[in-house]
């Protein structure tokens, strides 16, 4: 059994209902909001010197995080907290935390003022369907995402009136179309377009990349997987799931890697069918499970929510 710990003087201060919204919270307008995860050896008296590290600036947890699985050895957390970043400017900030992440041999320290640090730069690659492309780009466009699209990619050709290309010119976003064949995935290309980018999204992109690119590329990639793995992997899940019977659909959002559709996964959602659905409302269904799946993956990790945890596995706060 996974243990979750709590230091007495803390309790006040822990929440671990991961569904928290920060936004209903209305700091004065002289205070921010900072986030901090860390993940180091397990040790006595660690939560203690974190909230020490954030009340010693004059900062506020408004809640924190913590796991600790059982016989493993390793401290999980993420802390939320408000600090005036004038008592606590942001490089004496990274000064203290890098401190404390040597004084417990850390594996992971970040911290990220949302307010003040740069949005994430991604790279979205879709092919045909436009379901999960178009709803990334309105997430983008009302701020429901916190990133910044620096270019869609395509193996794909799309026409110059289609909704995608009339909102990608409007908003300035540039758009690659790369058809692939199977001689030529046109990866380092790819690689070309994307290398200021922190991280890619496979917005149904229908392609698998190589061990090479993934070496290459070596930021995080997030993958939508239209099925609830590891079950009906492969081509065609919705398909494989209605055929099969199934009374469950789901959808998964995982990171990539070189084993196909096994990566960590982040985020799975899923909804119920009968046998009342066809194979059309089957899959109108698996889309918008998609959608929402993918978006809510790609806001756990711009928030610091998402963190490694043993070799294919994944801790989400």
């Amino acid at each position: 059994m996974a243990m979750a710990r709590r230091v007495p003087e803390l309790v006040g201060l822990i929440n671990r209902n991961r569904n928290m919204s920060f936004k209903s919270l209305d700091p004065p307008s002289s205070l921010t909001h900072g986030i901090h995860v860390f993940r180091c050896p397990d040790a006595v008296g660690i939560l203690a010197k974190l909230s020490d590290c954030i009340a010693s600036r004059g900062g506020n947890i408004l809640a924190a995080d913590v796991f600790v699985p059982e016989n493993k050895q390793v401290f999980y957390s993420r802390s939320d907290f408000l600090f005036d970043p004038i008592k606590w400017p942001r490089v004496q900030m990274e000064e203290d935390f890098l401190k404390l992440s040597q004084t417990f041999n850390a594996i992971r320290s970040v911290v990220r003022v949302p307010a003040l640090d740069p949005k994430y730069k991604i790279a979205v690659l879709a092919s045909k369907q436009d379901h999960c492309l178009v709803d990334l780009l309105h997430g983008w466009q009302d701020g429901r995402l916190p990133v910044d699209i620096t270019c869609v990619i395509s193996n794909h050709h799309r026409g110059s009136n289609t909704h995608v290309i009339r909102f990608l010119e409007r908003h300035g976003i540039p758009y690659h179309d790369l058809c692939t064949t199977k001689e030529n995935k046109r990866e380092g290309e790819i690689l070309q377009l994307v290398q200021n980018t922190d991280f890619l999204v496979l917005a149904r992109y229908m392609q698998i990349l190589s061990g090479n690119f993934l070496r290459s590329y070596r930021n995080d990639i997030i993958n939508i997987h239209h099925g609830l793995l590891p079950s009906f992997k492969g081509g065609n899940p919705s398909k494989q799931a209605f055929e099969a019977g199934v009374k469950l659909i789901g959808a998964t959002s995982h990171f990539v890697t070189e084993e196909l559709d096994a990566g960590p996964i982040i985020e799975q959602m899923v909804e119920r069918v009968s046998h009342r659905d066809n194979l059309q409302s089957f899959v109108q269904k698996s889309e918008n499970l998609e959608k929402q799946c993918l978006s809510k993956a790609i806001r756990s990790y711009c928030e610091l929510r998402v963190l490694p945890y043993e070799e294919k596995k994944t801790v989400v706060f």
